[in-house]
């Protein structure tokens, strides 16, 4: 199994990467030639809005935080995007959010010009990054809609169950690295709206907080019905 490596990282296997799911040995192999593995200590900047893309990443581990910065200073958080996802794909060669890491992250990095050079000759390679943005595209619509139909409640139980594994079981602790003001600035609320919809959660028994950074779902069967608005 074809891996890559950097000193201070794990290998990396791979088939295992988004991009190459799919893809024959030989095309996989290609691809891992023109990769390299970078790590962002928490509140490292990847890149800002504006800044030439001038590289594709995969995040192999961790979890970054994209935002646009309004006129006024306010911040609009776009997304948390995790493990297997892909940053960079800007139509126009320029980055139109920026992105900082929450945790420690590591990135597969692909130089633009050279995946670009990829995807004309790679069997199978441009039909995978039209599945990815397809995905992308799903889960923005998503967001939309929680964004603009769902009350204060139904969006913040909507947020955890959208962390939550879909083997989760009730009882079950998972790390929560966002902090209520990155949820607030993502879901279009202010910090005491967010504070007061956990604090309700958590009072009526449907979660719990062991640590400020980790979440107990108690009962995610309630929590799903606040989510779609059924309770």
């Amino acid at each position: 199994m074809q891996t890559i490596a950097f000193s201070s990282a794990p290998q990396v296997q791979v088939a295992a990467l988004t991009v190459c799911q799919g893809l024959s040995t030989q095309s996989a192999g290609r691809i891992a030639a023109i990769s390299t593995l970078r790590k962002l200590a928490p509140r490292e900047v990847l890149f800002m809005e504006g800044d030439e893309a001038d590289h594709i990443y995969e995040i192999v581990s961790g979890m970054l935080r994209l935002y646009k910065l309004l006129p006024d200073g306010r911040r609009q958080i776009m997304g948390f995007p995790t493990a297997g996802h892909l940053l960079g794909l800007a139509p126009e060669g320029v980055h139109v959010y920026a992105a900082e890491a929450i945790s420690e992250v590591t990135l597969c990095c692909y130089p633009r010009a050279s995946f670009d050079r990829l995807v004309d000759s790679l069997p199978g390679l441009a039909r995978r990054l039209w599945t990815v943005t397809s995905d992308e595209l799903r889960f923005a619509q998503d967001q939309m809609l929680t964004l603009g139909r769902k009350c204060a409640l139904e969006k913040v139980a909507s947020f955890l169950l959208a962390l939550a594994e879909p083997s989760q079981q009730t009882g079950e602790t998972i790390p929560l690295p966002v902090t209520r003001g990155d949820m607030a600035d993502y879901l279009g609320l202010t910090l005491e709206t967010v504070s007061r919809a956990l604090s309700r959660m958590r009072r009526d028994g449907v979660l719990d907080f062991p640590s400020v950074d980790r979440v107990q779902f108690l009962d995610l069967e309630r929590l799903e019905e606040i989510a779609t608005g059924d309770e």
